[in-house]
């Protein structure tokens, strides 16, 4: 693959993607940003202040490419995680609806992924084809055999073994994205709360966050699997994607070749 374009062009024929794949860059550096806004001629921006995962149904479902500054992100959750709020007992007290009390919810919030408070500037979003950037990780928004296919691949290609979701009581899109972002891990996880109604999942979507610098090795690698099976397909190699949905060892749901008449 040459360049983002060809790569998402792979990745929606061969996985059959609803969406596409999210190119997330996190600019911490007022330079980057002036750069981004003088040479990127389409980009959007919010027309009011929406959560981080509402900002991504920009790239991933109409294909644009969208810049969110502090001021546009209307999420104290995902502020939190980006450094663009400290830790208060307001924060602590939007968790209480997941958590046994104040104690935990405070416990929890501790713990969550999260960028280095006051360094973060911007975040671009936008279709992994048309990313400005090298970006710093892929969020797919798909159903469970894709994101099945692409942990099995992240895995075979970094050798490693199992590989660890990213779960927290919220902030799957904002914090998945900084999780990964932070240990160079990918991380498949469900939708949180927010992120289904707000960030548009009720379809059932999984996230797979990938690191931004394992993507073009990680589409090597798919073509590998190609050139050897024929799809990327480990339902049943050969097969296009997804692979015949037959239970293993069924008699009847066979087929061979017909034969030509005469």
């Amino acid at each position: 693959m040459k360049n983002y374009s060809e790569i998402q062009d792979f990745l929606m024929k061969e996985f059959r993607f609803m969406h596409f794949p999210v190119a997330v860059k996190f600019i911490f550096k007022d330079e980057e940003l002036q750069d981004f806004k003088k040479n990127v001629k389409d980009y959007y921006v919010p027309n009011k202040p929406l959560t981080f995962c509402q900002a991504e149904i920009g790239p991933r479902m109409k294909g644009i490419t969208v810049l969110q500054e502090k001021e546009a992100l209307g999420c104290s959750n995902a502020a939190y995680v980006f450094g663009w709020k400290g830790f208060d007992e307001a924060e602590v007290k939007s968790h209480l609806k997941y958590v046994r009390d104040m104690k935990q919810a405070e416990k929890f919030l501790l713990s969550k992924p999260r960028l280095e408070e006051g360094k973060l500037k911007a975040i671009v979003v936008s279709p992994l084809g048309k990313t400005y950037f090298d970006p710093d990780v892929v969020h797919f928004y798909c159903d469970n055999m894709q994101a099945y296919q692409l942990s099995v691949g992240w895995m075979a290609l970094r050798d490693i073994h199992p590989m660890k979701p990213n779960v927290t009581m919220n902030s799957a899109a904002c914090a998945g994205n900084v999780y990964v972002y932070n240990t160079k891990l990918a991380s498949t996880h469900p939708a949180c709360s927010g992120s289904y109604n707000a960030g548009k999942t009720e379809r059932g979507e999984t996230n797979v966050v990938i690191p931004g610098e394992d993507i073009k090795d990680l589409v090597s690698w798919f073509n590998e699997r190609i050139e050897k099976y024929g799809s990327v397909s480990i339902v049943r190699p050969g097969d296009e994607f997804p692979g015949s949905d037959v239970c293993k060892n069924c008699p009847l749901i066979v087929f061979r070749k017909g034969e030509v008449a005469n």
